[in-house]
């Protein structure tokens, strides 16, 4: 039998193993293995730094996933204001002794890793509010008092982040503290009025911004104002998608890839290469993974018997919906550029570990999907 932590009433370590959602756990696996073989290619066909890091990371994190899996529920739901808390004091650790890269102060060292507590906030918060209201009626949702802690929950650190400055990060997690607020029953004309505030507050807010983050706002919406400086990188992605046409360049053969036209092409832009390389039935293809995960994530939350799970797996379902459609919005022109990577694909450690960590948590609302919490 498993220990305290592992242990549900008559249920063993191999139970709940043979209890996993292998479809989800195969998807997972997949979407690793096209990451993997992208990298390779971000990297011209040479098994480098990138890649070896990229599978060094892949390969523990996706050990996160399976050993998360295994802890009950329970446990998880008695720690999740914990979890919350440590995040929330690396992100203020961040302002005080994080590192500076690229004239954005976003990494804290933690001697073994470089951490962006940021990318951990957006699994945190929605555990946080899961916590918050999975006892409390729908009717009461809307009641004066259980307003003001939700709201300060996400606008502390959206804050911390926001002033790092890392705008797009920092806009992610409003979004999710809101998707999972709307989820518990908050009323949708709250969210109107707010929307019309936030609205008229928009020319203030712009005054606040940086020049640089200015300067992508007014690329957004006419890139060719700057094509070899704020524009480039836009244009050469949407050169370099539309050159892949409708079955793509080939594995390896991308132009705008090889050629270095295209910046970041590991990172926030690594659906770009992807799509060069495979064309349209490739990204479809990827496509349809991210929506079977989402799927697979909600189908074990409607299952779930408890309300915490349920609020937990639809609001990650729905945060990760965001996060892929965000950063192939932001790579097709669609939105501006916010430094948003793409779940698994995109090369980055604090990102890969925040998505294990949220899937390992569905994974334990799926084993103990019948469990009753206290």
């Amino acid at each position: 039998m498993a220990t305290n932590f592992f242990s549900k009433k008559n249920l063993s370590v191999i139970d709940k193993i043979l209890s996993f959602d292998y479809f989800l756990v195969f998807l997972v696996l997949l979407l690793g293995i096209i990451s993997l073989f992208a990298m390779y290619s971000s990297e011209q066909g040479v098994f480098s730094y990138h890649t070896k890091s990229h599978l060094y990371r892949f390969s523990v994190f996706f050990l996160f996933f399976i050993i998360i899996s295994l802890f009950k529920i329970e446990y998880l739901l008695r720690s999740a204001y914990f979890f919350y808390i440590i995040i929330l004091l690396l992100l203020i650790g961040v302002e005080l002794y994080g590192i500076t890269a690229s004239g954005s102060k976003r990494w804290i060292s933690l001697f073994f890793i470089n951490l962006q507590p940021s990318e951990l906030m957006k699994i945190a918060l929605i555990i946080f509010l899961a916590r918050y209201y999975y006892k409390i009626p729908s009717q009461n949702v809307n009641n004066i008092k259980y307003i003001i802690l939700p709201f300060i929950s996400f606008l502390i650190p959206v804050y911390l982040v926001a002033v790092q400055p890392d705008l797009g990060t920092a806009v992610l997690i409003a979004i999710t503290g809101l998707i999972v607020i709307w989820l518990s029953g908050f009323r949708i004309k709250y969210f109107l009025y707010s929307s019309l505030v936030l609205i008229c507050l928009i020319p203030v807010g712009i005054s606040f911004l940086k020049p640089y983050q200015k300067s992508r706002i007014l690329t957004f919406f006419n890139p060719e104002r700057d094509p070899l400086g704020a524009g480039y990188q836009i244009i050469q992605s949407k050169i370099a998608v539309g050159s892949g046409g409708i079955l793509g360049k080939g594995f390896l053969q991308g132009s705008q890839s090889y050629l270095d036209y295209l910046p970041e092409k590991h990172t926030d832009f690594i659906f770009t290469l992807f799509s060069e390389e495979f064309g349209f039935f490739g990204s479809l293809f990827l496509l349809l993974i991210y929506a079977l995960i989402i799927y697979r994530i909600t189908k074990i939350g409607s299952e779930s018997r408890n309300n915490f799970a349920r609020l937990y797996c639809f609001g990650f379902a729905s945060a990760f919906f965001v996060y892929v459609a965000v950063n192939m919005s932001m790579v097709l022109g669609l939105l501006p550029i916010v430094g948003a990577p793409l779940p698994i694909m995109s090369y980055g450690g604090s990102s890969m570990l925040s998505i294990m960590i949220g899937l390992g948590i569905v994974m334990s609302c799926k084993i103990h999907n019948n469990e009753q919490l206290g």
